[in-house]
């Protein structure tokens, strides 16, 4: 079996590949090709994926590539992880966001919308060559805004396109922390849409457990994602909220937050990636690898660290030791592919949280609809569990954030400066058509031409 990353110079791709490494023997996976345009960024990332590989014996191939249609012969699987304008785009984005009051998340807010603009033409363009040499491969999707760009890329019919996203599994393993349990043996059920979804059920030995832990403010003070809501939120709601709502249950907080640090995680994440970047330069990575592999793990908890702590005014003290780190054992993106590729080849069912078409799964919206959704996943594909009526205040949200996609997806296809100021007119953390019309001018003259 043969992966392909497009995006391979991105920083997780070092722990992508290290992801592989317990379960390549057991799925048949005999080469990974990263492939980017970033050649020198390139170069650094593959020598410490080759390095990590040395480190665990593994004795599946890793190469590096600067030709798309190379890199894609045979491919069985392709991950597209792109940043499209690099990590300064980011700054950007929520720099213009910012500067008229509104927040600037490069998924929820209103540099999602800018990054989707940039990002859709690019990823368009490497699915048709996808499509011509490996018509049979599944597409994994990572790119962000990621339930946005799967449903362009699905309304364009490339419907071999799975959105894939490592939030919900991270919240699982942090609830199973907290619970004391093993993760493998709890059944939790996600709905909505990417970075916009909330937990319905949580199956633990037959009985649901939700009702007993959006009132336990213990459980919730131990959940990364859940401790920076207010808990009576929480309580009054029923359902456990995926991190990313934080922009919406808490709008005014999260913007106060980040104009009073004098900071932003773009930034914070540009200044993280510059540092790390530069330094693994000034090493010589064939005489001193394990010293480039602690710089690497340095820069990237220092990163994870710093998650979300700006925008909910949380500081987490951490202390980070350069030198005697060790590569987390979470999988992240490379779980849910790998899950994925599992079940695939085989008959039995594994529940995997995915962006998919809708198909009769959420009640009042259409089957094209892109959600993020458990999914029961074998050799018969990707099917949604049925979750059928939600309560009307989260239907409200979803049909709107669906239509601020549709809109989006409409104005970057028609290149049209209307349909974008409609598309974040009705976006719920801008709402206001004075202020998308402002957003769009400003995007626009930071990029020589948005559309």
């Amino acid at each position: 079996m043969k992966i392909v990353i497009i995006g391979g110079a991105g920083v997780r791709t070092v722990l992508f590949i290290h992801g592989l490494i317990a379960r390549y023997q057991q799925l048949g996976i005999k080469k990974v090709v990263l492939y980017d345009i970033a050649k020198e960024k390139l170069d650094v990332i593959g020598k410490l994926c080759s390095y990590v590989m040395a480190r665990e014996n593994a004795q599946f191939e890793v190469e590096t590539s600067n030709d798309i249609r190379e890199a894609l012969q045979d491919a069985d699987h392709v991950v597209t992880t792109l940043r499209v304008g690099n990590d300064h785009s980011r700054v950007i984005d929520e720099e213009v966001a910012l500067s008229h009051g509104v927040i600037g998340q490069e998924t929820t807010g209103a540099g999602g919308f800018s990054m989707a603009v940039r990002t859709i033409p690019v990823l368009v363009e490497y699915c048709k060559i996808i499509k011509e040499i490996v018509p049979n491969a599944w597409i994994f999707n990572f790119t962000n805004p990621s339930g946005l760009v799967t449903q362009a890329l699905r309304n364009l019919g490339f419907d071999k396109v799975i959105g894939i996203c490592d939030a919900p599994s991270s919240t699982i393993i942090r609830m199973a922390k907290a619970l004391e349990i093993d993760p493998n043996h709890m059944y939790v059920e996600f709905f909505g849409l990417n970075h916009l979804s909330w937990i319905g059920k949580v199956i633990f030995e037959g009985k649901d457990l939700l009702p007993e832990l959006v009132n336990d403010e213990k459980f919730l003070s131990k959940v990364e994602e859940f401790n920076m809501f207010d808990f009576s939120l929480i309580k009054s709601m029923g359902y456990l909220p995926n991190e990313y709502l934080y922009y919406f249950y808490h709008r005014e907080q999260a913007i106060d937050h980040i104009i009073k640090s004098g900071n932003s995680r773009g930034k914070n994440i540009e200044n993280i990636n510059t540092l790390m970047m530069n330094e693994l330069l000034s090493i010589d990575m064939d005489a001193n690898p394990e010293e480039a592999l602690q710089t690497f793990l340095y820069y990237m908890e220092s990163r994870e660290s710093s998650y979300m702590s700006i925008e909910a005014n949380k500081e987490k003290n951490v202390t980070i030791e350069k030198g005697h780190l060790e590569i987390p054992d979470s999988m992240g993106y490379a779980g849910v592919m790998l899950d994925c590729i599992e079940a695939l080849q085989t008959d039995e069912s594994k529940q995997v949280i995915l962006s998919v078409p809708n198909n009769g799964s959420m009640d009042g919206l259409e089957d094209s609809d892109v959600i993020e959704v458990t999914c029961n996943v074998s050799r018969k594909g990707f099917e949604p569990v049925h979750i059928g009526k939600i309560p009307e205040h989260m239907y409200v949200l979803v049909k709107t954030i669906k239509l601020y996609e549709k809109l989006t997806i409409d104005a970057i296809m028609n290149k049209s400066p209307e349909l974008a100021i409609r598309a974040l007119t009705v976006h719920p953390l801008v709402f206001s058509y004075s202020l998308a019309k402002k957003l769009v001018d400003g995007y626009t003259k930071e990029y020589g031409g948005l559309l």
